[in-house]
């Protein structure tokens, strides 16, 4: 068995695994004053502690190390709540991508009507580049414009 914890704002509620009717309870090697299964402590500082619980001299003894932290304006969210926030969150973040992508879209369209853009008619096909005389292709019959470059001894 093990202890079960609950807490709630500030304070922190310990429940003790063993079932017999008067349960010793010690924090840090002190006795403390609760012989109930439930041990309440209020305005806890979020101090680590070690707690244990026993049925009575010799018996069988159950430890636990408590850090718990805790904060006086929490507030606790059901699972439900959570779920609620996310898909809300998910649902408002692609409607905005949603929006960017149809405005973004709309005004690559408009961007050919300003004034300064040229007229958007058939696309016309661009001569081939002029070639470049120092770079022509040797072609049969015109080996004398190479004939002064021979390949020099090094």
């Amino acid at each position: 068995k093990e202890f079960l914890v609950e807490i709630s704002g500030t304070t922190v509620t310990i429940t003790c695994p063993l079932t017999e009717e008067s349960i010793t309870w010690r924090s840090a090697e002190t006795q403390l004053d609760n012989k109930e299964t439930k041990y309440v402590i209020e305005n806890h500082d979020s101090a680590p502690a070690n707690i244990s619980c026993s049925s009575g001299e010799g018996a069988k003894t159950h430890a636990m190390y408590l850090n718990a932290r805790v904060c006086a304006n929490c507030e606790e969210l059901d699972a439900l709540a959570v779920t609620g926030i996310i898909t809300a969150d998910l649902l408002i973040t692609f409607g905005v991508l949603i929006l960017v992508y149809y405005f973004g879209r709309y005004r690559k369209g408009r961007a050919g009507t300003s004034a300064g853009s040229r007229p958007r008619g058939q696309k016309m096909q661009r001569p081939p580049p002029v070639p470049n005389p120092d770079y022509e292709p040797i072609r049969k019959g015109q080996r004398e414009v190479y004939a002064g470059l021979e390949p020099r001894a090094f």
